[in-house]
C-alpha cells in the first residue's frame, strides 16, 4: 500500500497545502524562490538526485541578444548541410519516432520570417525582465552569494565573410529593437582579450549580456530555498496524477501520492511525457548538449561564442567552459564523442595559442535542453486544469529566462496578470 504524503496541515490555523513544483532545475528553482518571497509554501519534487543538472554545467549566459528562435529562416538549410558531420553545432537523429517526425513538421512550419518578426518583442521582454531580476538578486544576496556574475557582454566571433554579413545584419536588427551592438575590428577584438591571439575577421558585442557561473547559482538557491522552508524530494519520479474535475489533487510516485493545491510544472525535457499524463500534447525534444572546464591558460577574459561552430565560451578566472552542440536526441543521455570533439577542434580554430586538453569523459558535462519546435518557450496555464501551470521548453535559455519565469509563474499562482504579453509563450498553442 503507498504511504501518503499529508503536508503543511499540522497547523490548524493554517490550513494551506504546499504548491508542487516538478522539476529541480534553475526554473523550479526560481519559481519556488518568488513563491517563498510571497509566503507561499512549496515543495519541489525531481526524477534526480538534484547535485549535477541540466542547471549546473551550461554556458551561464544571460543573453537579452538572443531574441531569435531557433525556428528561424535559414536553418533547414544549415541543418540539413550539418546532418552530414558528426561535429557540428546541430544534429537531428534520423529515426522513425511520431514525436520527432511531428516535432520535425512543426519545426520546419515555424522556421520562418514571420514566426520570426511575432517572436522578437516576446523573447526580448522576458530576457530583459530576467536580467533586471538578476540585477536585483544580485543586490539582495550579494554578501553571501557569489555567483561569479560578470555584465561584460557577449562578443561574436566570426571568420567567414558570410557568418560576418550574418551577424552584421543581425546587429543592425538588435539595435532595431533597441539593444545595444558594437560591430568590432581585428583591433578591437585585440584589446578586449589581449592575453592572446583571436583567429577572427571580427565580431559584433553586445554589451547588455552577462554571464555567471550555473553550479554556483543553482547551489546556492537551492540551499538558500532549503534555509526558508522549502521541501526537497530527490530521485523522485513522477508516476501519475490523482485529478478530478479540472483540477489536480496529488502527485503520484513510487514512494505515495503527495498532496498539493497548485501544480508547477518546470520539468524540462520531460515536461511532454508529464503533459501526456494529464492528458494533452506538449511538442518537446531534448537538444542535448555538452560542456567541459578547462584551466584559463592563456587567459581569456571575454565571454564570447565562436559563431562558425556556435560554441560558447565563459571565463571564470583561472578557469573557462567551452560548450556548444544543439543534438535533438529526445531523452537519450548517452555522450557522444564525436560531438565534443567538434567542440575541443574549435577551441584553437579561434584562439591558437590557448593549452586545449581533451577532457576525460568524467570531466565532460551533458544536458537536455527543452526545445519547443517553434523555439519559443512554454508558459502559463495547463490546458483544460484550473491549479496547473508549465514553465518549459526554453532551449539553450533556461539559465538565461529563469528569474524571469519563475516570477511570471508566482505572479500567475496568485492569479495576478502579468506585466508582460504571454501569448506566444501560450502552452496550448500546438
Amino acid at each position: 500500500m503507498l504511504k501518503k504524503y499529508v503536508l503543511f496541515t499540522a497547523n490548524l490555523t493554517d490550513p494551506m497545502k504546499p504548491t508542487i513544483i516538478i522539476g529541480g532545475g534553475i526554473i523550479g528553482l526560481f519559481t519556488a524562490y518568488y513563491l517563498q518571497k510571497s509566503g507561499i509554501p512549496s515543495i519541489i519534487i525531481d526524477k534526480g538526485d538534484m547535485q549535477d543538472t541540466t542547471s549546473t554545467g551550461n554556458a551561464g549566459m544571460i543573453v537579452p541578444s538572443h531574441i531569435i528562435p531557433l525556428a528561424a529562416p535559414g536553418m533547414i538549410s544549415k541543418g540539413i548541410a550539418w546532418m552530414f558531420s558528426s561535429k557540428s553545432p546541430f544534429y537531428i537523429h534520423p529515426k522513425l519516432d511520431r514525436k520527432l517526425l511531428e516535432w520535425s513538421w512543426l519545426f520546419y512550419r515555424s522556421a520562418n520570417q514571420r514566426h520570426v518578426e511575432r517572436s522578437i518583442p516576446f523573447l526580448k521582454n522576458i530576457s530583459l525582465l530576467s536580467k533586471s531580476l538578476y540585477q536585483d538578486f544580485r543586490l539582495e544576496h550579494q554578501a553571501s552569494a557569489d555567483l561569479q556574475l560578470e555584465e561584460k557582454g557577449l562578443m561574436m566571433l566570426y571568420q567567414t565573410a558570410g557568418v560576418e554579413k550574418e551577424e552584421i545584419e543581425f546587429a543592425h536588427l538588435a539595435r532595431k529593437h533597441g539593444l545595444e551592438a558594437e560591430i568590432l575590428s581585428t583591433a578591437d577584438i585585440a584589446s578586449i582579450e589581449p592575453n592572446l591571439e583571436v583567429n577572427a575577421r571580427g565580431a559584433v558585442l553586445f554589451p547588455g549580456d552577462a554571464h555567471l557561473s550555473p553550479a554556483a547559482l543553482f547551489h546556492y538557491l537551492k540551499n538558500y530555498l532549503k534555509t526558508k522552508g522549502v521541501t526537497f524530494y530527490a530521485n523522485q519520479e513522477v508516476l501519475g496524477f490523482e485529478k478530478k474535475g479540472g483540477k489536480i489533487s496529488s502527485v503520484i510516485t513510487a514512494h505515495g501520492p503527495i498532496e498539493g493545491e497548485k501544480f508547477m510544472f518546470c520539468a524540462g525535457a520531460w515536461s511532454a511525457s508529464l503533459a501526456q499524463m494529464l492528458g494533452f500534447n506538449l511538442p518537446m525534444m531534448g537538444g542535448k548538449g555538452y560542456s567541459f572546464l578547462q584551466e584559463n591558460n592563456p587567459e581569456i577574459k571575454q565571454a564570447s561564442i565562436l559563431t562558425e561552430m556556435k560554441v560558447a565560451v565563459s571565463p571564470y578566472g583561472n578557469q573557462v567552459r567551452f560548450g556548444g552542440t544543439m543534438e535533438i536526441a529526445g531523452t537519450d543521455e548517452r555522450i557522444n564523442l564525436n560531438r565534443v570533439k567538434g567542440i575541443f577542434e574549435s577551441i584553437n580554430r579561434f584562439y591558437p595559442s590557448f593549452q586545449a586538453k581533451f577532457p576525460e569523459k568524467e570531466q565532460i558535462w551533458k544536458g537536455l535542453r527543452p526545445c519547443s519546435p517553434d523555439g519559443v518557450p512554454y508558459i502559463g496555464q495547463a490546458p483544460g486544469y484550473e491549479n496547473a501551470w508549465f514553465g518549459t521548453g526554453h532551449g539553450m535559455m533556461g539559465i538565461s529566462m529563469a528569474p524571469a519565469t519563475g516570477k511570471i509563474l508566482s505572479d500567475l499562482h496568485q492569479g495576478d496578470l502579468s506585466s508582460m504579453d504571454l501569448k506566444a509563450f501560450e502552452v496550448g498553442r500546438f
